[in-house]
C-alpha cells in the first residue's frame, strides 16, 4: 500500500513551471511565487492551512506578465520550495524562515527536502539556459522579477501598513550595478508612475519595503554581469484582498497593462546602457 501511494504521488506530475519564448523583445517577466500547487507527500506533513499559504504566496502575479512574449511562471507553492531563497534556505524548516509560521505537523524527511532542492537546481539550470538564449539573440536584456506583498498583516479590520513604508510598487535594486543600469531602473519607475491606474497614479519607489535581495535577481546579476539587468518588482496587494484571496479583476488587468506599457521604455533604455 505505501509503495503504491508513494508511486501515485509521482504519476502524471504536472509541469513545475511554464515558459514562453518570443523572438521580438529582450524583456522577460517571471512570477516565481505565483504557484499554489503542492506535492502530495509534502502536503500530508504540513500544519499550515491552505488559506495561510495563499496569504504568503503571490497569486495573480502570473497574470500581470501574461502579455509579455518572454515569461516564466512557477506553479509550485513557495512553501514547497522557495526559488527566491538561496539553496540552503529554500525549504522553510523553521518558523523564523516563514514569518514565524509553524509550517510542519512533522518535519519533512531528508528525501523530501532533497526532491524539493532538486526542483530549485533544475529551475536555475533552466533559467540560465533560457537567459543565455535571450542574450545570444538580443545582447542585453531585462528581467522583471514580479512579486507581491501584504500590507494588512495586523488583520483584515485593522489599519494597513503606513503608506510611507509601503509603496504601491517597490523596486528592489540591491544586487545590481545601480549606476550602470540607471537608465533601465529609471525607465521602469517613470513608466509605472505615469500609468493611469484605476482612479489614480501609483506610488512607485525604490528599496523601501524591500531591497531586491532575493536569489533570482542575484543569480541574474552574477551570471550575466555585462548584459542582464533584473528588477525585483513588488506590487502591494492593492489588487486583491490578502485575507480572503479574492482578486479585483479590473486591478489585475491594470497591472498587466502597466507591465505591457513599460516594455517600449525598457527596450529604449537598454540601448542607453554603456
Amino acid at each position: 500500500m505505501q509503495e503504491d501511494a508513494k508511486h501515485a504521488d509521482h504519476v502524471n506530475v504536472p509541469p513545475r513551471w511554464t515558459t514562453h519564448r518570443g523572438g521580438t523583445s529582450p524583456v522577460v517577466g517571471t512570477a516565481i511565487h505565483d504557484g499554489h500547487a503542492m506535492r502530495p507527500d509534502i502536503l500530508r506533513t504540513m500544519r499550515i492551512s491552505e488559506d495561510e499559504r495563499l496569504r504568503e504566496e503571490d497569486p495573480f502575479t502570473g497574470q500581470t506578465i501574461a502579455g509579455l512574449s518572454n515569461r516564466i511562471v512557477f506553479h509550485q507553492s513557495r512553501f514547497e520550495i522557495d526559488l527566491n531563497r538561496p539553496r540552503d534556505g529554500a525549504v522553510y524548516l523553521r518558523p523564523e524562515q516563514a514569518w514565524g509560521i509553524d509550517v510542519w505537523r512533522e518535519q519533512p524527511s531528508e528525501a523530501m527536502v532533497a526532491e524539493s532542492l532538486a526542483i530549485h537546481d533544475a529551475y536555475y539550470a533552466m533559467l540560465q539556459a533560457y537567459l543565455r538564449d535571450i542574450e545570444e539573440q538580443h545582447g542585453r536584456f531585462v528581467v522583471l522579477d514580479i512579486h507581491s506583498y501584504n500590507h494588512r498583516r495586523a488583520g483584515p479590520a485593522e489599519e494597513p501598513t503606513d503608506p510611507e513604508k509601503a509603496p504601491d510598487i517597490n523596486i528592489g535594486t540591491h544586487s545590481m550595478d545601480r549606476e550602470r543600469w540607471a537608465p533601465v531602473v529609471d525607465a521602469f519607475v517613470d513608466a509605472a508612475r505615469r500609468f493611469d491606474y484605476p482612479g489614480r497614479k501609483l506610488d512607485v519607489r525604490e528599496n523601501v519595503a524591500f531591497e531586491g535581495r532575493g536569489e533570482q535577481t542575484r543569480f541574474v546579476h552574477e551570471h550575466f554581469p555585462e548584459n542582464g539587468c533584473a528588477l525585483a518588482v513588488e506590487f502591494k496587494k492593492i489588487f486583491m484582498d490578502e485575507w480572503t484571496g479574492q482578486p479585483d479583476p479590473r486591478a489585475v488587468a491594470a497591472l498587466r497593462d502597466l507591465v505591457d506599457a513599460s516594455v517600449p521604455a525598457l527596450e529604449r533604455a537598454l540601448r542607453e546602457v554603456s
